[in-house]
């Protein structure tokens, strides 16, 4: 029955009802500001008639542009002449008000050419940020000019840069730059999610939340911060846990940034190193919750570091290609041998570009089961450099209890490595 009589109904008299019905939502919004004793242009009468008459203009001239731009000069004369007079009463008075008069005339107009969906998304932020107004302020004040310039890294590395490079393989070893800069943009976006984790909730989780946002950056760093910081705090068994909950989260970033790219080689890694993550977090929080004599009463919770800088992304870039090189050779030359020296150096170093380039071959150039292994070997002497971090920067406690849960947890990931190799032979 509702469906026939909406049907008996001429479709200018539903965006009359729709334009009608956006424009009262942001008047009854702006009601309040005049309710507050302030001045304020419009309420809940001038601005449905604002888009009433946007809609009536593009409707008389059949759908003229240049006639619903004449119609928005002319409102737009009146909210200039409004800001005059608040400004003339009271100095400092915002423009918000105004602009939203633009965007109700705006929506009026976008009804009549049928984009209902994007004059009710407009409608929607326009409130949105009509009504959190103290809530963006108060953000916009803890955001100081570093976190933009880091925003705007991220976007130069995503949404400039990556649309521009080419994506094909090029020479002997059939690199994609797209691919390659693919990897850095996943990477750095790992670390950027990390990042900002840690700055909203630094100082309300203490130290074992920060090193687990801090291993889903680096572990590596994670575990060189909190062993100088352990030093200063006399708290070794909270430091010791959170150092090995930090090298958890490896496991489980590097589950997630190789499925991004070889969903195969992802789930070969799943169930062990997922097993692997669950383990150290939960023998960490235990072990962190541990009391210690003369516990201090401060957390020295490490601050966040930038992960963002544009010599750290086109490096890494570098160090992916030579490893994707330095891998497809020693698979061709120097075999099963020459992959697991590799991975065991770069597990020194850094494990990201050597785990990073065995995705792009695992399953072709390199056996899945010997990408399994390769991978599975930088992470357990990646332990094993962490391992030494903590001897050497940690106090003598720290360090020991810290080194010795990361070489069990090393040797139980070598474990898992012949495994993989007795498959492989």
């Amino acid at each position: 029955m509702a469906q026939r009589l909406l049907s008996l109904l001429p479709q200018e008299a539903f965006h009359l009802v729709l334009v009608f019905f956006l424009s009262f939502l942001i008047g009854l919004e702006r009601e309040e500001l005049k309710q507050s004793g302030r001045r304020a242009f419009g309420g809940v009468r001038t601005f449905p008639l604002v888009a009433l008459m946007a809609y009536t203009i593009a409707y008389l001239s059949q759908g003229s542009i240049m006639a619903v731009l004449l119609g928005f000069c002319v409102v737009a004369s009146f909210m200039v002449v409004s800001y005059w007079f608040k400004q003339r009463d009271s100095r400092g008075a915002g423009i918000t008000t105004e602009l939203s008069g633009l965007v109700v005339y705006l929506m009026g107009a976008a009804v009549f050419y049928g984009h209902i969906w994007f004059a009710c998304t407009l409608v929607v932020a326009n409130l949105l940020l009509l009504e959190l107004k103290d809530v963006l302020e108060r953000l916009a004040e803890k955001i100081n000019g570093e976190e933009i310039v880091t925003f705007a890294k991220f976007l130069m590395l995503s949404a400039v840069v990556l649309p521009l490079v080419p994506n094909q393989a090029f020479g002997p070893f059939a690199i994609n730059p797209f691919k390659t800069w693919l990897v850095v943009v996943a990477v750095s976006a790992v670390s950027y999610g990390s990042y900002l984790l840690q700055k909203v909730t630094r100082g309300r989780g203490g130290i074992f939340l920060a090193a687990v946002l801090g291993g889903a950056y680096s572990s590596t760093v994670t575990t060189v911060v909190l062993a100088k910081r352990a030093r200063e705090a006399g708290r070794p068994h909270a430091y010791s846990g959170a150092i090995l909950a930090a090298t958890g989260l490896m496991y489980i970033r590097v589950v997630i940034l190789v499925g991004a790219f070889n969903l195969s080689l992802a789930r070969g890694l799943a169930p062990v190193f997922l097993s692997l993550a669950f383990l150290a977090i939960l023998v960490g929080w235990v072990w962190s919750r541990r009391s210690d004599e003369g516990e201090a009463l401060s957390s020295l919770e490490a601050a966040p570091r930038n992960p963002l800088q544009l010599r750290s992304a086109f490096g890494f870039a570098l160090v992916f290609l030579v490893m994707l090189a330095a891998t497809r050779l020693a698979v061709i030359h120097l075999g099963r041998g020459g992959v697991y020296t590799l991975a065991a150096i770069m597990g020194l170093a850094d494990v990201d570009p050597f785990i990073m380039g065995l995705t792009q071959g695992a399953g072709n150039a390199t056996p899945m089961l010997l990408a399994l292994v390769g991978i599975t070997i930088a992470t357990s002497c990646n332990n094993l450099a962490k391992a030494g971090y903590a001897l050497g920067f940690a106090d003598r406690r720290t360090g020991r209890w810290a080194a010795f849960m990361l070489v069990c947890l090393s040797l139980l990931g070598m474990l898992l490595v012949w495994g993989f190799a007795a498959r492989l032979s």
